[in-house]
């Protein structure tokens, strides 16, 4: 049986309670998704996209899912303390793909600011919902999107009206916890009304010792004016596979930067489309992974120039240890029309094994004929003199290959605009490297 055909069957089956643990602005796209899911199958990893990353094979099992909204016995605001020292941060979770709502951060938002549950805004503000849930990330072009939009029944909101600033960085940890194999379908949609700003950092955790699937979707929509910081931090476990669409649309003067760091994981399958749609719409693409045993990091990229006088920097990291493999694809698209357009990507790579192995494929495609665009990438390994130099400093080599690594993320590290939250990913990289478990601050389930 094709993997795609027992989650059409579940579906089916259970489609009248998959709806009504949601709510009809989430209802609407299911069966134009299930349609498409039917229509597009999993991204094949016979096309170029996929080519290093079997998505088929990593739906197949047979996961459990938490269609009838049972709550997971836990309290993450007792178990969990993942606060970043020194930061202040408005606090919120889910466990596996349910807004944990039972208790809620005790700092109060700006007045009209909401984040929250996507269920609970979906019914509050069912208008608001309906305009932006599902237009940045349509399912008819990727079926895991399509299978996300069929399953998903709640997920997480951050909401800013026009003209105002959110000063306390809102903080969402993703906990993924069960006795069984657990597929989660999560969501999140982020909306910037004009001349807003805010920074959301998310945290992903694997606490249990049984495999996890994550499939998630990112929406987030900046309206003219608008500056948005989305921070992605991934330290889940080896037994955690994690496929992530995270789709951008920019309207005109906005800034938004978003930056994905990845410690730990399984396999990780990061999608990352920015749509420039705007003049002097400005995007920051950052992110890094560090890898070892038979870890894997599939990292695409599509940034679309799609007005004149826009700019994009592009930078992803990757250090490579063991048998890890890591996989870059990302392209530039510069539309007819968008004159002086600039446009910068970047990959570079560490391979400290030889049985660790880099894919790069960065891309340019251009129509407009004056723009300033660029792209690169190296793999290699660290400096042999650079580690001689130091040993003879008298550095221990494994104490020199360690900083040297760190000194190869920093400036993806650098990017971060919380000095705080770039001081504890310092330290969690450090850490990383040194082999030690990369924990957050406080956080009483790792120190058990």
């Amino acid at each position: 049986m094709r993997a795609e055909q027992q989650y059409i069957d579940l579906f089916a089956r259970y489609e009248e309670l998959v709806c009504r643990h949601s709510t009809p602005v989430m209802n609407a796209l299911r069966a134009g998704a299930l349609a498409d899911f039917e229509r597009l199958g999993f991204p094949s990893a016979s096309g170029e996209d996929y080519k290093h990353t079997d998505v088929a094979q990593a739906f197949a099992p047979d996961y459990g899912l938490n269609i009838n909204r049972v709550a997971i016995p836990v309290n993450p605001y007792d178990v969990f303390r993942c606060d970043v020292p020194n930061l202040s941060t408005s606090l919120y979770f889910v466990v596996n793909d349910t807004f944990y709502e039972r208790e809620l951060p005790k700092a109060r938002l700006p007045e009209g600011v909401y984040a929250g549950g996507l269920r609970a805004f979906t019914e509050r503000y069912p208008e608001i919902a309906s305009r932006y849930y599902g237009k940045a990330a349509p399912s008819g072009k990727d079926g895991l999107i399509a299978l996300n939009t069929m399953l998903a029944q709640d997920g997480f909101v951050v909401y800013v009206p026009e003209n105002v600033a959110v000063e306390r960085p809102i903080q969402l940890v993703n906990i993924f916890r069960g006795d069984v194999d657990t597929l989660a379908s999560r969501r999140i949609l982020v909306i910037l009304e004009p001349h807003s700003e805010a920074k959301l950092l998310v945290c992903d955790h694997s606490v249990d010792d049984v495999k996890f699937l994550a499939n998630q979707v990112v929406e987030i929509f900046a309206e003219e004016g608008a500056c948005f910081d989305y921070y992605d931090l991934e330290e889940s476990n080896e037994s955690t596979t994690r496929f992530s669409s995270v789709h951008v649309r920019q309207a005109a003067a906005t800034r938004v930067l978003v930056n994905g760091i990845t410690l730990t994981n399984g396999l990780t399958r990061n999608n990352y489309y920015v749509e420039l749609n705007g003049e002097r719409a400005e995007s920051s693409l950052c992110g890094m992974s560090v890898l070892d045993g038979e870890q894997q990091m599939d990292t695409y990229s599509h940034i679309t120039h799609a007005v004149p006088n826009c700019t994009s920097d592009e930078l992803f990291k990757n250090v490579l240890n063991d048998r890890a493999v890591g996989v870059f694809s990302g392209r530039i698209l510069v539309k007819a029309n968008a004159q002086k357009s600039v446009a910068c990507q970047t990959n570079r790579n560490l391979c400290a094994t030889r049985e660790a192995r880099m894919y790069s494929k960065p891309q340019l495609e251009i129509y407009a004929d004056d723009v300033k665009c660029s792209h690169g990438m190296t793999t290699g390994q660290l400096d042999e003199n650079a580690l001689f130099y130091m040993q003879s400093r008298g550095i221990p080599r494994d104490e020199a290959r360690m900083l040297l690594s760190v000194a190869f993320t920093s400036d993806v590290i650098d990017r971060v605009r919380l000095e705080a939250l770039r001081d504890r990913l310092r330290r969690l990289v450090e850490k990383r490297f040194r082999g030690e478990l990369a924990k957050c601050a406080g956080c009483r389930a790792c120190e058990s």
